[in-house]
């Protein structure tokens, strides 16, 4: 289906990452990938999600039992069919604008020149050496892809100017300007609320100054640093002088790349370290190696029409000599021949997880070189996972690792036949089937994960299927849009391995589900996997990974930006508490003192949520809880008042009767925000307002607003008008109109009253002076609250049948009215402040809290987590084997590093960490319960400690200080019980914090883990 615009709701969150212009660009993009096994695949899948205009898939070959190991789109039934056939339907259904073929012949020159860009993968050497050069004389842009057992290989070739016309991606620099100075050059000051983020070298383009409008829309101007608050620009001598106001923002200007021929960059790259990019940099040696053994597989294989057998030391030898007589010719004397050695042995191998990661790194260059947009891989990469072997590497024989004719051959061939047995047994618990779990879905099918007997994988996810989450959740299609994704994930990895055992939950993983994910349900897990988009899921997560003593996998993207977390019991830190997450804005910037879109944005949500949600919701509680008004009255604060204020106005004066009603609502309204309001506060403080200091009081981070006049001709205006009034009928079940001259008809009518600033009123211009006027206002909201009790209660009895329709928030529905209504306020909020406007894809970005994302990343960062995983399963030990990882696709950045080791506390000067604790059974052998005397003479036999004191939660259960020799005979149930009143049925392990007399001063301390069931 032919694409004539971008369909922005199956795009969205990709958008955010690549663009309009870019996927414009990708729109009229045609791409060859050849070769269909596993990394074929993923590439594909990647692309087409990604949604350029066609791609032609191409193999000549028939389906293997290795395939099966890492090509998610084949069957058993499928042996011995074309692969690239037997993929085409199902890739065809990941995006219905990408047009999907497949070729079953031989690669051909005339072929090749209709597309902008080849991929090769499973080629030979002969083949990507004369396709490349091919490529090269014809502007192709030319991508060779191969991964070969646990190390894989990447090359690029985008010709000799190769524009680039954003480097990064990420969002242009801005800041808002204090001063301008005259001079040559001109000083151009900035607001100190923060420091700016500019770099010498960058261009900007100012827009909103007052004074020295010259600069206004001027071509983009070079900048130098010269503080952390001031750049320098052009001469501006000449210039008007500077009022106020104004902002500066970062042009992206092109790059221009030059490339290299295959044939040329094989041997540049021994010479030039530019050339290859490093992504494990203690690996500089090895990857170099990794260069010239590549090449010596492809000289075997010419030799012996096959590749190195699993395992077999002859092959390896002869490969490591083959490589050998390569670093002779090319002139390398560092030559890595274990290395070389691992690689021929495990050569025959096809791992899902490798495949996913070097997949999503060649299908980012094909998105680069179809955009322009990112850094482009310059020219090589290489990657190897060797530390996923076994630490005796002794055990994989031949005979272990030859092929069994089954599903998993290819992984068997790198593993061994006793691995596979012990990933089929492997009880695993996935938390989230978004982005991140479907591939990590994907991946577990095909490596066989919980798919033998007593193994199994439960996935839990509470959400339903949207159409945005189809341009990355790729287990997905249209049909499953309303879909519980769990199931949806479920039903579409059981069709990738019919063997998987695969429990599909709807809950949410938090405190409130703790009778379904128990202690002993974690406990037979194990290992945990964590595709989560919160930090705060993602720590109460960890907690219970910590208390169970379960591996955790986890992992997050943000666009271009991923990165990979394992955490090891007894090895390595945890995932680690929240570390408060992102700044809030200050109550005073939102109400009065705007600076940035991002204020007017926040300000627009919460005006939506207040009066289309949180006010209704209120009416309803009121309506239907006799015990409300008198809950809300109790908290006594400004914020109960506007609570039961709402709920009056909402039932009497500002009930609507009809659609006119709501149109007359909403035009007041609009007077009242940017017209009334905006008038009292230049009451208060006047534009020429000085401070005590003598300092001009609208300056710096404060902008001088002005008010706005209504007008119906103004597209903005209207646009608050129809939303709002649509809006505020739908809350109280009122039929709305999108007719615009109806609703500027009804306009006409409206009487708007008239209003005069007060000179009593007072504002805060702090978030302390807020503060301190609510305090002084208290009694004052007391004698309100009482009389609103009393209007409420008289008003219950007339309004029973009233029931209010609470909106909530969705952004993604274009036709609720909903960010209409917040693109609106806050773009005309902005005109009263001066603030450069949003157009509603920015604001939906930062209203709607969007994560921006791509398909390219997510498989990336499910493929190293999965690399972790064979760590796990296999029991590495040392914490020298285990990666944590970030990366940058956009600029070609990786960071792999060992994790951290778990920190150490001491207790009487024995050391602990946060895997450590005190585990005890209540009932040891008996029915009967252990009392709390038994437990504190258990551990001072056990561990030697002398319990002074012990705490669950905020509760002192027992304390040598107090008189709390009565509590000694009771069970540490009944002692709970005695003061928290109850334990829940489904709780089965208390923890409990003690106190030592050998060590009463340490912060740290192993908790008691009783486990009363």
């Amino acid at each position: 289906m032919a694409q004539t615009d971008i369909d922005e709701g199956l795009y969205s969150r990709q958008l955010y990452v690549i663009g309009h212009d870019a996927m414009r660009r990708m729109g009229q993009a045609d791409v060859l990938i050849a070769g269909m096994r596993g990394l074929g695949i993923e590439i594909a899948k990647n692309v087409i999600l990604a949604g350029v205009r066609s791609v032609t898939i191409q193999d000549e070959g028939v389906v293997e039992w290795r395939d099966l190991s890492s090509q998610f789109y084949l069957k058993e039934t499928d042996l011995g069919q074309n692969r690239a056939m037997c993929s085409e339907k199902q890739l065809s259904s990941l995006n219905v604008y990408v047009r999907v073929s497949a070729y079953t012949d031989k690669l051909t020159e005339d072929f090749l020149k209709q597309f902008q860009v080849v991929v090769l993968t499973n080629s030979s050497m002969d083949e990507q050496l004369r396709l490349g050069k091919f490529c090269n004389l014809n502007k192709i842009k030319f991508i060779v892809a191969d991964t070969r057992g646990l190390c894989g290989q990447l090359f690029c070739d985008f010709g000799d100017s190769f524009e680039v016309r954003d480097t990064d991606g990420d969002a242009p620099v801005s800041a808002m300007i204090s001063h301008i100075s005259k001079g040559n050059p001109g000083i151009v000051s900035f607001t100190d609320e923060e420091s700016h983020e500019f770099t010498d070298g960058m261009f900007v383009t100012f827009s909103g100054i007052q004074g020295m409008t010259e600069l206004n829309g001027c071509a983009p101007i070079e900048i130098k640093v010269r503080d952390k608050y001031s750049v320098t620009i052009c001469d501006t001598s000449g210039f008007s002088d500077y009022e106020k106001s104004g902002v500066a923002t970062e042009v992206k200007q092109p790059k221009i790349f030059n490339f290299k021929p295959l044939d040329v960059a094989l041997k540049e790259v021994l010479r030039d370290p530019e050339v290859l990019e490093m992504t494990d940099h203690g690996k500089r040696e090895r990857h170099l190696s990794l260069h010239l053994a590549f090449q010596a597989l492809h000289i075997f294989f010419k030799n012996n029409s096959r590749i190195p057998s699993p395992r077999s030391q002859a092959d390896a030898e002869q490969v490591v000599k083959i490589t050998k007589e390569l670093c002779v010719t090319t002139g390398f004397n560092e030559l890595d021949e274990d290395v070389v050695r691992k690689l021929s042995l495990s050569a025959s191998g096809d791992l899902a997880p490798l495949n996913a990661f070097i997949g999503g790194l060649a299908a980012q260059e094909v998105v680069k070189a179809c955009s322009g947009k990112f850094t482009p891989l310059r020219q090589w990469l290489y990657f190897d996972a060797l530390e996923c072997l076994p630490e005796d590497e002794e055990v994989l024989t031949e005979e272990a690792c030859a092929p069994r004719d089954c599903r998993y051959d290819g992984q068997i061939a790198v593993f061994g036949s006793a691995f596979q047995d012990k990933l089929k047994r492997q009880k695993y618990f996935l938390v989230g089937a978004g982005a991140i779990g479907c591939e990590l879905l994907k991946n577990f099918a095909l490596i066989g994960l919980g798919a033998g007997e007593g193994g199994n994988i439960t996935v839990t996810d509470m959400d339903s299927i949207e159409r945005s989450n189809l341009n990355r959740q790729f287990l997905f299609r249209s049909q499953d849009i309303g879909r519980l994704k769990s199931e949806a994930a479920a039903e579409s990895v059981r069709s990738m391995n019919p063997y998987m055992n695969i429990i599909a939950h709807q809950n949410r993983v938090a405190p409130e589900t703790e009778q379904v994910y128990t202690y002993s349900f974690y406990g037979q897990l194990d290992g945990v996997a964590a595709a989560l988009d919160n930090v705060d899921a993602r720590v109460y997560l960890d907690k219970c990974c910590v208390r169970s003593k379960k591996p955790m996998l986890e992992g997050g993207t943000l666009g271009s930006k991923g990165h990979t977390l394992v955490v090891v019991p007894h090895l390595t830190e945890s995932y680690g508490p929240s570390s408060g997450g992102q700044k809030a804005i200050p109550l005073c910037t939102l109400k009065n003192f705007p600076h940035r879109i991002e204020h007017t944005l926040q300000w627009g949500r919460d005006q939506f949520e207040g009066l289309f949600k949180h006010t209704a919701e209120n009416v309803n509680q009121f309506l239907s809880d006799p015990a409300f008004v008198d809950r809300t009255v109790a908290r006594g604060d400004v914020e109960a008042v506007e609570v039961l204020e709402g709920v009056y106005r909402s039932l009497t004066q500002e009930q609507p009767q009809n659609w006119t009603d709501c149109v007359g609502w909403a035009r007041r309204q609009w007077e009242t925000l940017y017209n009334n309001d905006i008038r009292q506060l230049l009451h208060c403080f006047p534009p020429d307002q000085v401070t005590t200091s003598g300092l001009p009081f609208w300056m710096g981070a404060k902008r001088c607003p002005h008010p706005l006049t209504f007008d119906t001709n103004n597209v903005t205006h209207m646009d608050f008008i129809v939303a709002g009034a649509n809006l505020y009928g739908n809350i109280y079940g009122i039929k709305g109109s999108r007719n615009r001259a109806e609703i500027q008809s009804i306009l006409h009518g409206v009487k708007v009253p008239e209003f005069v600033p007060k000179s009593s009123l007072k504002i805060a211009v702090t978030d302390e002076e807020l503060k301190e006027s609510y305090e002084e206002k208290k009694d004052e909201d007391m004698v309100k609250l009482k009389m609103l009790q009393e209007k409420l209660s008289k008003l219950r009895l007339s309004v029973r049948n009233v029931r209010m329709h609470p909106q909530e928030f969705e952004k993604d529905d274009d036709n609720n009215f909903h960010m209409d209504y917040i693109v609106a306020a806050s773009n005309l909020r902005a005109e009263n402040y001066d603030i450069p406007t949003a157009d509603r894809h920015k604001s939906k970005l930062i209203a709607g809290r969007i994560i921006p994302a791509i398909a390219t990343t997510t498989a990336v960062i499910a493929g190293l987590m999965c690399l972790e995983l064979y760590k796990l399963v296999q029991g590495h030990r040392e914490i020298r084997f285990y990666r944590n990882a970030y990366v940058n696709l956009a600029t070609q950045y990786f960071v792999l590093s060992q994790p951290c080791q778990s920190p150490k506390f001491t207790v009487a000067g024995k050391r602990y960490s946060i895997w450590d604790d005190f585990l005890l059974r209540g009932r040891l052998g008996g029915p009967e319960e252990m009392t709390l005397e038994e437990l504190l003479k258990h551990i001072k036999e056990k561990h030697n400690l002398t319990v002074t004191g012990l705490y669950y939660g905020p509760a002192v259960l027992y304390s040598d200080l107090s008189n709390h020799k009565d509590r000694l005979k009771l069970s540490i149930s009944e002692l709970v019980r005695s003061v928290t009143k109850e334990i829940p049925d489904h709780q089965e392990m208390l923890e409990i914090v003690p106190s030592f007399a050998e060590d009463e001063d340490c912060v740290d301390v192993p908790p008691i883990r009783y486990l009363i069931r």
